[in-house]
């Protein structure tokens, strides 16, 4: 693409966050229904302990699993259309880390324990995906006020998967303790990296808005266009993309 000029992918876009909203919301549904019906104990749920509910959540991890193959698509599409800064090293790190993961957890721990961090994922993923399908749309782009709480449901999401797998090492089961300790570790890692998105998104760049705001209006140079001041005219209001998190 270096030499070519940026696609639109605009349809295309809105095709592929509407089925990745989909899958997700599936996901989050039949992991809920699993763990009900397999009566799964929040503190500690041993591996195939559980009978049929345990194939039910294998079945629906397995496509948890291939949605992270589907998920390399964005850095396809942040290619094409020449969004290369959205390329990050939490991107990366994020997308490959988690393939790569959730193959070994397919392999060797299918079900019990692993369902928690599965399910808040896809429920985030329905918040995320909306989202940018909806973004793909520049008439709707001016009404998307909610990215910034998005970012922190994931953070959010990152507490409480430690939470609940710190509960299997203080009570035990016979789910792999290794495994625990590995989910804490990569939960950290994570934090540490939205929460530094996170700040560099948001913070800064709302504490440099501000700063802007008030220089222009003590030097009373706040410019006004076909009667609509540049704050409020809807070419301003249209904010660039930002990185994407998943």
């Amino acid at each position: 693409m270096k030499n070519r000029q940026p696609f639109s992918c605009r349809g295309i876009l809105v095709l592929y966050n509407l089925g990745l909203t989909l899958l997700s919301l599936y996901m989050f549904c039949e992991l809920v229904k699993g763990v009900w019906e397999g009566r799964y104990n929040f503190f500690c749920q041993g591996t195939r302990s559980a009978g049929e509910a345990d194939m039910k959540i294998i079945r629906v991890l397995w496509w948890y699993y291939f949605s992270k193959l589907i998920e390399f698509m964005d850095t396809f599409f942040f290619i094409l259309r020449k969004n290369n800064h959205q390329i990050t090293v939490l991107h990366v790190y994020h997308h490959a880390s988690m393939l790569n993961i959730w193959w070994f957890v397919m392999n060797w721990v299918p079900c019990g324990h692993s369902y928690f961090g599965a399910t808040l994922n896809s429920f985030i993923h329905v918040l995320m995906y909306s989202y940018y399908g909806l973004s793909s749309v520049p008439s709707v782009r001016p009404y998307l006020w909610w990215k910034k709480y998005i970012t922190q449901g994931q953070l959010l999401q990152f507490v409480l998967t430690i939470i609940q797998t710190s509960c299997g090492v203080l009570w035990p089961c016979t789910f792999p303790l290794g495994w625990l300790y590995f989910q804490i570790g990569y939960m950290i890692s994570l934090i540490t990296l939205f929460t530094n998105f996170y700040v560099q998104t948001y913070n800064k760049k709302g504490a440099s808005r501000r700063k802007e705001h008030l220089k222009d209006h003590q030097n009373g140079s706040v410019a006004a266009v076909n009667g609509h001041t540049n704050s409020f005219s809807l070419e301003n209001n249209v904010k660039p993309r930002k990185q994407r998190k998943d």
